[in-house]
């Protein structure tokens, strides 16, 4: 009984925190405040993990042995084919912002370059991945479905602003990290590979489509 209404519990946590609070954002157009929303909901994921769940996940949750010569090379041989994908695709959607903000605002690339990693990577790799991956593993039974309903999840969220380029290339972005969680259970990993991505949309200009200036 104990265990069913645990199940419970953590069913409605899933339903409020993947469904219902970005549906809210996105329909009374909560988008400028999506930091707050975003680490309020870090805070709630990170006391989960590190205070209330398993003791040896909270203390091997970072796995910097995984930033190794074997992972950081395929993975930057993705990052760059990916790079390439994202030039081509802004080139043929909308050329007028390619590199437009780095050629424009270098000093606003710089800052993002900064704090990109820690106030937006970091948190998102730690609820899409660390905390959903441990806590709805009970839903997801294998690898395969928690690396799609990681990456759908996670587009979700991104639906926000209001344009059909931000939820499809955070799909893409969310079975990329989502994979590389699941072969290595590193958060410090996957929130490198999600900065890197993430710095190189911005300079190559389709960082236009993930301001909350963006939302309608």
């Amino acid at each position: 009984m104990m265990k069913k209404t645990k199940h419970i519990a953590i069913a409605v946590e899933f339903f409020i925190l993947c469904i219902a609070l970005p549906t809210i954002i996105i329909y009374f157009n909560l988008g400028f405040y999506m930091f707050f929303f975003l680490w309020s909901a870090t805070a709630y994921c990170a006391y989960q993990l590190f205070y209330v769940g398993d003791e040896n996940f909270a203390k091997d949750t970072w796995k910097w042995h995984q930033v190794n010569k074997e992972n950081m090379k395929p993975m930057l041989i993705r990052w760059v084919l990916g790079c390439v994908g994202m030039v081509a695709f802004l080139y043929w959607y909308e050329p007028s912002h390619l590199f437009a903000v780095a050629s424009k605002a270098p000093f606003q690339i710089i800052m993002i370059f900064t704090i990109y990693p820690i106030l937006s990577a970091l948190p998102q790799e730690l609820i899409f991945c660390s905390f959903f991956f441990h806590r709805y593993k009970i839903f997801f039974k294998t690898e395969n479905t928690r690396i799609w309903a990681s990456a759908i999840v996670f587009a979700y969220a991104h639906v926000l602003y209001i344009n059909p380029v931000a939820p499809i290339l955070s799909l893409i972005g969310g079975l990329i990290f989502a994979k590389t969680y699941a072969q290595t259970r590193s958060l410090a990993l996957v929130t490198i590979e999600h900065a890197l991505y993430g710095n190189a949309l911005f300079f190559i200009g389709l960082g236009i489509y993930f301001w909350s200036g963006a939302l309608a």
